[in-house]
């Protein structure tokens, strides 16, 4: 798993313990995740990509794409707008780095098989992004009390 930069993401924080969480979600998610790219770009990079890929024309905060030549071993990229996760969290009044969480773990949640399509799919969605999220921090102050 690597994060690839084409903008800085000044609050990404513990990108470490990111990096060893985020292949934790697919196992609990019975799911084999064999490369997971995280690209961070701008909104002008990601709706370019939006049109030429998805056909739609309009701003997003996060594209996942499943590259995997099988279902049983994951293979995945996920680009993410940071002018994005900046202004929705403004508009949730949250910290950038939390929304930035929740965006990052929504992509590895699509890649092991869950949609947002349907009112029932975004509910179930939302669910597992609270449940990662909650999982995420209790992880984080574990390591930090122990080093």
């Amino acid at each position: 798993m690597s994060f690839h930069e084409f903008e800085k993401a000044p609050w990404l924080k513990n990108r470490r313990l990111l990096k060893q969480f985020i292949p934790s979600i697919f196992r609990s998610e019975k799911t084999e995740l064999e490369e997971l790219l995280i690209i961070f770009c701008s909104d002008e990079y990601l709706l370019r990509i939006n049109q030429e890929y998805l056909h739609h024309d309009d701003y997003t905060d996060i594209i996942t794409f499943d590259l995997s030549d099988n279902t049983a071993q994951i293979r995945g990229q996920i680009y993410i707008s940071l002018e994005r996760i900046t202004d929705n969290s403004s508009l949730y009044g949250i910290k950038p780095s939390q929304e930035l969480q929740r965006v990052l773990f929504h992509g590895a949640l699509h890649l092991c098989g869950f949609k947002d399509k349907t009112a029932p799919e975004k509910e179930l969605m939302r669910a597992k992004e609270d449940y990662y999220l909650k999982k995420y921090h209790q992880y984080v102050s574990r390591e930090t009390r122990s080093t």
